[in-house]
Parts: structure tokens; sequence; C-alpha cells
């Protein structure tokens, strides 16, 4: 007889709101003893052999989905707890976007959809074998955390102050709207930018250790209660409720994310000081 909500040996997931690796609410004890493909994705390259030389060109190397196989025990009370768990199974591994998360020493997660057939047999009247396939379509394996930062524009401070008496020197200094965002993973992740208005011709610029420079401007303005959201990695831009901006954004020097191991400052500008304006930068380190 298992106690509801204790953990059993052997794999810890979560897929959905299912545990694997406990015991849940019902008494039925879920074992999770196979996760095949979360070591490592697959890839895409190609060699093409040199002619009347040594070795081949090689064409640059990328990560392909993720196919991911689960399979374990299901252990319950009686047949009809049984049924019910093999049916919270079912849809637990779902047809459509659910997220996947292994607890492993520094837990991450991905985002995975059934690609397979699921297979649940009956070893007795209160045990199962299942199996189970899914894909993650982006392979990154992510921190379950999610980082957030959030700037205003960068404002100017001191200067001159009147009355003055002539000649006077000018200074002032900036105070920039500036915000770091680490990467503590094994490979570039792609963060989602949120401005919001009100704000005249905002732009984000990302500035690199290596003094690069990438730079997303956005030639519209943004009334009070505007959001533009900027997702990186679908390279959408959409406004409030939806509605797509892509075309008024200038992509310069390439989509920027944040590389493995480093750092990126994203920058916040406007064509005018605005007080209430901000960017918001939320992410999450990547690992392959």
């Amino acid at each position: 007889m298992y106690v509801p909500g204790t953990d059993i040996d052997g794999l810890q997931a979560t897929l959905g709101t299912l545990r694997f690796g406990a015991v849940d609410a019902y008494g039925v004890a879920w074992r999770l003893q196979t996760l095949d493909g979360w070591d490592s994705p697959e890839v895409r390259a190609e060699f093409q052999d040199r002619e009347a030389d040594h070795g081949a060109w090689a064409s640059p190397v990328y990560l392909g989905a993720r196919p991911i196989t689960l399979a374990g025990v299901i252990e319950a009370t009686d047949r009809g707890t049984l049924q019910a768990a093999m049916d919270r199974l079912s849809a637990a591994v779902a047809l459509t976007d659910t997220t996947l998360t292994v607890w492993e020493q520094t837990p991450r997660q991905a985002t995975v959809r059934r690609s397979g057939k699921l297979l649940k047999q009956y070893v007795s009247d209160r045990v199962a074998n299942w199996s189970a396939l899914v894909t993650a379509a982006d392979p990154r394996l992510y921190e379950v955390d999610q980082q957030t930062g959030t700037t205003g524009l960068p404002a100017a401070t001191g200067g001159l102050s009147f009355p003055a008496t002539f000649p006077v020197t000018f200074s002032a200094t900036t105070v920039s709207g500036q915000i770091i965002a680490d990467n503590a993973g094994s490979v570039g992740t792609r963060p989602v930018l949120t401005i919001t208005g009100p704000v005249s011709a905002p732009s984000v610029s990302a500035l690199y250790p290596d003094g690069s420079v990438r730079q997303l401007l956005y030639s519209l303005d943004l009334a009070a209660g505007d959001s533009l959201v900027i997702d990186i990695d679908a390279h959408s831009v959409l406004l409030t409720g939806g509605v797509s901006r892509r075309r008024f954004l200038n992509v310069s020097g390439g989509w920027p994310s944040i590389p493995a191991g480093a750092s990126v400052a994203f920058q916040f500008q406007g064509a005018t000081y605005n007080p209430t304006a901000q960017l918001t930068v939320s992410w999450r380190s990547a690992w392959m």
C-alpha cells in the first residue's frame, strides 16, 4: 500500500500534471524506468567528399527535433483504479504542446507532444506496463525557472540649471536603461522582449561581450496601454490583441540571442523620453 504524495525509487519527471516517480492522490504508484532521448537530440549535418583530396567539406551542424521515449510501470490498488490511471496517462500524453520536466540535480524542461503510439499493457489486474513516444520540436532543454528583467528608457540627470550666468559648461550623466541577461547553459537561448507604451519609435540593442551589436528598430509609436511582444525564436512581432506588426520591425545584424555561458546587455531606447515606457526581457538558460 503506497502513501499518496510520496516519491518512489527511479527517475523523476512530470508530463503536464502527471508526476512519474511518485504516488499520486489516488494511491497509484507511477514508475519511470526509461527516458531515452533526454541525453541528446538528433543533429542535421552533411559532409561532401573533397575531390582528389583527403577529407570532406562540412556543412553547418544544427540540432534536430528531440524524440523522447518514456516507459515504466503503473501499480494500483485494484482494477478500477488502474483503468482510471491509464486514462489519465492517455490524457497527459497529449496531441498538443505539453511541458515535460525532468527533476535532475538541475531541473530542466522541454515542450513536447505525442508523436507515436501510446502502449498500455496489463500485467495483472493491479499492474500495467506503459510506453509513450513524444517529440520536442525545439530540442533545447530549458531551466524551469524563467528569468525576467524590466527597465525604463534611459534618462539624463544633472546638466544646466536655470537661471544661469553665461558662459557656462553643460554636463549631464546618462542613466542607462539596460537589462543584463545571463545564460548558464550549453547552447544559445532566445529571449522574449515586451515593450510597453507610451513610447515613440522604440528600439532595443543587444550588446555582446565582443563589442558587436544587434538592433531591433520599431518604426511606429506605441500608445499608453499598448504592448509589443517580440518573440526572438518565432521571429514574430505582436501588438496588443495578437495583431502582427512584423513588417514594421527592422532587424539589424540578425535576431539577438544569448550565447552559451555568456551575458548580453539589452539597451532600451526611444525617440523621446517617457518615464512610463518599459522594456521587459524574459529568458531561460538552455542546454543541448
